[in-house]
């Protein structure tokens, strides 16, 4: 049997396991995501490359139902996305900017999450484990995630340059 993520919009076998506490997102979805993550750790070329652009696309491809947190989360993996993709900084920098982005809480808003159908999802990059097609796929996806949002790229932009000034 399978399912949807409700996050993302993938669809997985269902199965039962853990999830992240308020990113939306099946169990099936986190547990790819999982992996992924253990992939990067043990890879010290994909930690500095892509696990940066990973992170992000993940959050904002499971933002989760509005709230302090989820607004803080979605608006800081935004930011970083846009610093990574938009503005061509390295994932130091853009580290950076969501450190400086988290102690603005006041400042963001909710922005309504965009429809994922169509776009690239963790499971493109889970699917190979040779490690420049996983940095080519978390490329991808990451563009892909960023393009979905793209309603909302003034507003983020705005955030970005009232940080940067």
């Amino acid at each position: 049997m399978a399912s949807a993520c409700p996050g993302c919009g993938a669809v997985l076998p269902a199965v039962v396991g853990p999830v992240h506490r308020y990113f939306e997102a099946s169990p099936a979805c986190w547990a790819l995501y999982s992996e992924v993550l253990a992939r990067e750790y043990s890879n010290p070329a994909l930690m500095r490359g892509t696990h940066r652009l990973t992170v992000d696309a993940y959050a904002v491809q499971h933002p989760g139902r509005p709230s302090p947190q989820t607004v803080q989360s979605a608006a800081v993996h935004l930011l970083s996305l846009s610093a990574l993709l938009e503005h061509g900084q390295e994932p130091e920098q853009a580290q950076r900017l969501i450190e400086a982005a988290t102690g603005r809480k006041a400042t963001y808003h909710w922005l309504v999450p965009p429809d994922f159908r169509g776009t690239i999802t963790v499971g493109a990059v889970a699917a190979d484990p040779d490690p420049a097609a996983h940095a080519r796929q978390v490329t991808a996806w990451a563009s892909s995630v960023w393009q979905a949002w793209k309603t909302h790229h003034a507003q983020v932009e705005e955030w970005y340059r009232q940080l940067r000034a």
